[in-house]
């Protein structure tokens, strides 16, 4: 019997059983494929992508792979979790099926496509684990390309602690600074920017990385020579190679079905990249895809007669089958034996995943069936859907849904029937628990629960005395993240100019002298591996301050932000976290790429992520604080106006916690109430002081945060007293100003407390001019407030005032 999670030796130790034992989950994993495809044709599962053709060289690759190491691949790479136990077969098959049971699916819990893998990084208290006792798997995403910046942070943290020793204790021991980041990527996607901009930032930082990237020939039907220049990823990395005294990358290539050179070549490579921490590029060639890209299609579509040929001859599985024969260390009647052995683990583990799939609801229907035979009693047989029911329980995929969607329309078509009320009853409560039960499996776990959660961190007002003095706002952020930095021994923080120079408005200044450039450094204009080196390093147990230099430049890192660390904790079903606070700054400052307010996009792509919008530096200090308390992503936007506003300096600087999700009264009032964020709360204060001196008495509330939003509806209470609203801000119109409405008219219900139609106050469409006047007919301001609110005031009662214009 040969086994399935082997021991993994070093090449010079390679053994005839290691070998036979490689065969046999080369061909087991073939299976998987084989047998996943089908049960997708077959209409068990909607969709598969497999790993087949990739086997041999990820067999080679996970004798490099050591515990406390970390992967950031993408879902080609079963064979390589099947060879370090981080993939069971009957989890291949729970994957397709969108099995919710975390055990029998535990990578994805039915939220993501299959062979897109995980391990959990956090423990039962939602504390980092030790990650050296284990392998590591990053969360995968699907997104071509996505998996590459956040692999520079994972590299980027052994690095930091290999020069510094100091802080692994700060990391719970669990990064010694010998560990190697692997990176795994089909050739057709390192035409992606985000791939080139993570070699580029490796080379520069050089860090423990190693990237594999296989090169079947293709991307879907689109061929090499279409993909990348001279059709060779490696050959247009040459220029990267390292040389003595300067930085850069090693690059290796070797032909992916060659199992013995595969084998010799990672080891070696591996063994550098961990010693000396330089980057490593390996370009595996010659690889096919026996059964194309996905379920989707077929590859004989658009592959030659002639090309498919050299596949199957080219095929690893029969080539490393081939040299086990010749080079005498198996005959054909062990090698039957182990594709047998094999062929029937696949299939038993097949018919598993499918059993177990198919009883995680059968509690569940039998108590509807014995609630349907109820009311076909109840009614004399005039609601006779036991047919139907039984119908559904004989399709080829159970879904969920059919059996909800069933119960309600049932439930739809009796509950006016008054000698039903007991069976309506029993029917109304199982669509509740099964609904219940359901939402649990798809809709928690967005954000983070318990004492991790922000919600969960005690708010801590700032304090003042008789002593306290006015400073800049720059002045209060440094002074806030000084103490930061000495309270977090793991707080890290990196971007364009953050480092030297303090950032570009000084709300760093003096932090690179004072902790080391390893805890304050400066990046190149790359946000997207900002954002990656966030992610990997929170992944680790860092907790990270990823600047970008303005609001609109969010634009550029968008990608990595929304897909990858936007749905970590969702689609990890919480077994992942990385905790990373994006620092940028917004809003107020003349141009048109400086000055955007691009809410609408973040508010549509970031849930997920927190979003603070503070007003002036004292809240967003304080909103640091919370957030380091708690463990939770955020993007927190500093306004530009503010840094050199004086503001007075709290006592208890470092410490005063600002709570997300609680708008502040900046203004109380009884005749209109305005809500808004960020430096128009100043216009709106102002722009109610003008009203009130014609009898017009306005409440300003600053919401704070736009995610969480409002969780105690104070705007509702603010409503209820002034009858009437108005949202401002600097978004498009229908952006950020609707997202509001909607969530005070709908979900507070406050339109019922409403005498005058709720107006919204937005920028223009275009993005905002250059200049104090280009701002000025740009964006929302003192008179607009006041020309709109003069009319809404006329709306309740015309005859009290005369008409403005």
């Amino acid at each position: 019997m040969y086994i399935e999670k082997p021991e993994i030796s070093a090449i010079n130790q390679l053994t005839t059983e290691e070998a036979l034992n490689d065969y046999y989950l080369a061909y087991l994993s073939r299976q998987l494929s084989i047998l996943g495809r089908r049960e997708v044709h077959n209409g068990r599962a909607h969709f598969g992508i497999f790993g087949d053709g990739k086997e041999i060289p990820q067999l080679a690759l996970a004798k490099t792979f050591r515990k406390g190491d970390w992967r950031s691949g993408y879902y080609r790479d079963q064979t390589f979790m099947l060879a370090l136990g981080l993939l069971q077969p009957e989890e291949s098959f729970s994957m397709i099926y969108g099995d919710t049971d975390e055990d029998m699916n535990p990578s994805t819990g039915g939220r993501n496509f299959n062979n897109h893998f995980t391990t959990s990084n956090l423990d039962a208290n939602g504390e980092i684990k030790n990650l050296l006792e284990k392998f590591n798997s990053a969360a995968d995403v699907s997104s071509t390309g996505g998996q590459m910046p956040r692999l520079l942070g994972l590299a980027q943290a052994s690095k930091i602690v290999r020069e510094n020793p100091e802080m692994k204790k700060h990391l719970n021991n669990n990064v010694t600074g010998n560990e190697v980041a692997f990176g795994t990527i089909g050739d057709a996607s390192t035409s992606e920017g985000m791939f080139f901009e993570t070699i580029n930032a490796a080379a520069v930082m050089q860090v423990p990385l190693a990237v594999i990237i296989y090169d079947d020939g293709y991307g879907i039907s689109v061929p090499v020579k279409l993909q990348t220049a001279k059709s060779s990823i490696s050959e247009v990395l040459k220029g990267f190679q390292k040389e003595k005294n300067t930085n850069g990358i090693d690059i290796y290539s070797c032909n992916g079905w060659d199992y013995t050179a595969l084998v010799k070549t990672f080891s070696e490579g591996i063994a550098k990249c961990r010693e000396t921490q330089v980057p490593a590029i390996f370009h595996i060639r010659e690889l096919t895809q026996p059964l194309g890209h996905s379920t989707s299609g077929s590859h004989e579509r658009y592959k030659s007669k002639k090309r498919l040929e050299w596949e199957k001859e080219f095929d690893g599985l029969n080539l490393f089958k081939k040299w086990l024969l010749e080079s005498g260390k198996a005959d054909i009647e062990t090698l039957t034996q182990i594709e047998n052995e094999a062929e029937k683990r696949a299939k038993k583990a097949k018919q598993a995943a499918w059993t177990h799939y198919k009883n995680n609801f059968k509690q569940e229907v039998e108590q509807l069936e014995d609630i349907v035979h109820k009311i076909k009693a109840g009614s004399n047989g005039e609601f006779d859907k036991i047919e139907e029911l039984e119908e559904i329980g004989q399709r080829i995929f159970l879904t969920r849904r059919k059996y909800l969607s069933f119960a309600k329309r049932l439930y739809f078509n009796i509950h006016e029937f008054s000698n039903l009320k007991e069976e309506q009853k029993l029917l109304g409560i199982w669509i509740q628990n099964f609904e219940g039960r359901s939402q649990e499996f798809y809709n928690r776990q967005l954000y983070r629960e318990g004492k991790k959660s922000v919600l969960s961190v005690k708010p801590d007002p700032a304090r003042y005395n008789d002593n306290s003095i006015e400073v800049n706002g720059s002045e209060i952020l440094s002074r806030n993240f000084d103490v930061l930095f000495k309270k977090y021994p793991n707080l890290v923080t990196f971007g364009q100019d953050t480092g030297y120079l303090g950032d570009v408005n000084q709300g760093m200044k003096g932090m690179q002298e004072k902790y080391g450039v390893h805890r304050v450094s400066d990046a190149g204009i790359r946000e997207t591996t900002i954002i990656g080196q966030g992610i990997g390093l929170a992944l680790r147990g860092f907790r990270p301050i990823a600047e970008i230099q303005y609001l609109d430049y969010l634009i550029y890192a968008h990608s990595s932000l929304s897909d990858d660390l936007a749905s970590m904790q969702y689609r990890t079903k919480g077994k992942q976290a990385a905790p990373v606070i994006v620092r940028t700054r917004g809003h107020q400052l003349q141009g048109i790429w400086h000055a955007g307010s691009p809410m609408q996009m973040l508010l549509g792509s970031l849930r997920g992520i927190h979003l603070c919008v503070p007003r002036g530096t004292v809240q967003a200090a304080g909103m640091y604080n919370t957030l380091l308390e708690a463990a939770e992503p955020a993007v927190v936007i500093e306004p530009l106006k503010g840094y050199n506003v004086k503001e007075m300096l709290p006592e208890n600087i470092g410490e005063f916690k600002v709570p997300l999700g609680v708008p502040e009264i900046m203004r109380e009032g009884t005749d209109i109430t305005f809500v808004t964020y960020g430096w128009n709360v100043h216009h709106a204060v102002k722009a109610a002081n003008l009203l009130q001196t014609k009898g017009i008495s306005a409440e300003v509330i600053d919401v704070q945060t736009l995610l969480p939003f409002d969780v105690n509806h104070v705007i509702l209470a603010s409503i209820k007293k002034t009858n009437k609203v108005l949202f401002i801000d600097e978004d498009v119109p229908g952006g950020a100003t609707a997202y509001m409405m909607q969530k005070v008219l709908e979900e507070q219900k406050a339109f019922d407390y409403l005498d005058a139609s709720p107006r919204t106050l937005p920028a223009r469409e275009h993005r905002p001019a250059y200049g104090i006047d280009g701002e000025y007919f740009s964006k929302p301001n003192v008179e607009l407030i006041y020309e709109i609110v003069w009319e809404m005031m006329r709306e309740v009662d015309v005859n009290i005032r005369k008409k403005l214009w």
